[in-house]
């Protein structure tokens, strides 16, 4: 080995050594990498360095990583699942509605025919408080605050979809599965967070807020808890489910194949089980955990 070859392997980080290697088993050695692939690894490689003033920072990096996958990401990777969505449905009364604005904390939400395979439009909670903070009348339907929805395709990538929000000016727009159904809603905060990370505004509760602890093992919970907190503060077990639901509503909605009603108790495969408090017809907003006997816990063990 040369004078030369030998200055070159000395300053080479590890990192780098590391990458070559895995070049060399992926593509062959004389393979060539892509330019996302020399830039993930480069930011790999200065990810244990300490920051140099005007390097980029550990959250610029987090950022870089998570663009450099951006356009591989979809409609159906970034939206709200069916079954976390809270929408309205055409025939409900002006008052019903701004009691479901209140509740929800949202800004708009889609409008349903029947079934949320039929979302026929969308309102937004600028054209109900124009009507609160005006002398006029509230109207008897929401029919004249409905708005033309947006549909994609769930395979629909996510660059494509922002440049098309951004086109038409659209701020939600619904998701559709194969079969024209309703798979979720997506927002241009749900694209924007697939970069930048969570974003949480001044309404969003703290999740311990959320999840109240009682005697015995149980908790109360808000139906909006999110499952990857419940996981965290309750059980891990309570996270783990294939479906494509965010939170315990969605969960409770996963275990009973449809809307349960008040009153209802669901099995959790862990042992745990969700009695819903609170609810009607279209989603369920409280409930209350039952942690698992003894004797489940004994013949889980056993298995």
């Amino acid at each position: 080995m040369s004078d030369d070859s030998r200055s070159t392997a000395s300053t080479e980080p590890s990192g780098g050594r590391i990458w070559k290697g895995l070049r060399s088993l992926i593509f062959g050695e004389n393979g060539e990498p892509t330019l996302r692939d020399e830039l993930e690894a480069a930011i790999d490689d200065h990810d244990a360095e300490p920051l140099d003033n005007g390097d980029l920072s550990a959250v610029e990096r987090q950022m870089l990583k998570r663009l450099l996958h951006f356009g591989e990401t979809t409609a159906d990777d970034v939206c709200v699942p069916r079954a976390d969505i809270i929408a309205i449905e055409e025939k409900e009364s002006f008052d019903a509605v701004v009691k479901v604005f209140s509740e929800a904390g949202h800004s708009r939400l889609p409008v349903y025919r029947e079934t949320l395979d039929e979302v026929i439009g969308m309102i937004h909670i600028r054209d109900i408080f124009a009507v609160l903070a005006s002398d006029q009348p509230r109207p008897e339907t929401i029919e004249s605050f409905i708005r033309e929805p947006r549909y994609v395709p769930e395979s629909m990538g996510v660059l494509d979809l922002l440049a098309e929000m951004q086109l038409t000016r659209t701020h939600m727009a619904i998701v559709l599965d194969e079969y024209s159904g309703t798979e979720g809603i997506v927002t241009i905060e749900d694209i924007v967070e697939e970069i930048v990370g969570e974003i949480e505004d001044e309404h969003d509760q703290e999740a311990s807020e959320l999840l109240v602890e009682m005697p015995q093992g149980h908790w109360d919970a808000e139906a909006r808890a999110e499952l990857d907190d419940v996981a965290e503060i309750v059980d891990e077990r309570l996270g783990e489910i294939e479906e494509d639901v965010d939170t315990l509503g969605g969960l409770a909605f996963v275990l009973a194949g449809r809307v349960p009603a008040q009153g209802d108790m669901l099995d959790h495969p862990s042992g745990w089980q969700l009695e819903v408090t609170e609810g009607d017809s279209k989603r369920v907003t409280r409930l209350k955990l039952h942690p698992p006997s003894d004797d489940d816990e004994r013949g889980r063990e056993q298995k």
